[in-house]
């Protein structure tokens, strides 16, 4: 019996600092690194995974946060099957605009909504910020992002830092994007 391959492109999306590469980093096994270093235009790495019997590559593209690459990002869109949409707890101004990235990706993958995951990255923060997110806050816009879209968008909160809930995060997104494409397959 042949075993079933599917691959799916991932895209990270979120403000500069957000934790993007490192959320990327850890889900691929390599260790957290505490320095910051910019992520110019985009970064690209595959990891395999098991799923229900079935294969998936992941092609996962950590795309550039700074407005600077707005041009330069609109090419890495193109052919999206799901995104992780990525804030800082910690940074509020980061959370307030997601709604920018929302447009930005759909402007450039034709039109087309794709499964997302809302990620509260850096939760090993919320206890050391005065002013972070309230978790009430971004899983009440995970469900108006989810009445809006059609299909379930969850909220998740992560630590790049500890690992905390970082494989789930990427697992539950896999899981919705196989559901989209069940549903939205004739």
């Amino acid at each position: 019996m042949k075993k079933v391959q599917r691959i799916f492109k991932v895209s990270l999306l979120g403000e500069g600092a957000v934790g993007k590469t490192s959320l990327r980093r850890r889900y691929l096994g390599e260790t957290f690194e505490s320095g910051y270093a910019m992520t110019v235009g985009a970064d690209f790495a595959v990891k395999k995974m098991q799923l229900n019997n079935i294969e998936y590559t992941l092609q996962i593209w950590d795309l550039a946060g700074q407005q600077r690459f707005s041009a330069v990002r609109e090419v890495y869109y193109r052919g999206t099957s799901g995104a992780l949409l990525v804030f800082d707890i910690s940074r509020p101004e980061t959370y307030e605009l997601l709604p920018n990235w929302i447009h930005e990706i759909i402007k450039n993958n034709k039109n087309k909504i794709v499964p997302m995951l809302l990620i509260g990255n850096k939760s090993d923060l919320r206890s050391s910020t005065p002013n972070s997110v309230p978790y009430e806050y971004a899983a009440d816009y995970a469900k108006s992002l989810s009445n809006w879209s059609g299909f379930e968008v969850p909220y998740i909160e992560t630590s790049a830092k500890t690992g905390e809930n970082v494989e789930k995060a990427f697992i539950t997104l896999i899981e919705n994007i196989v559901k989209f494409f069940e549903v939205n397959t004739i």
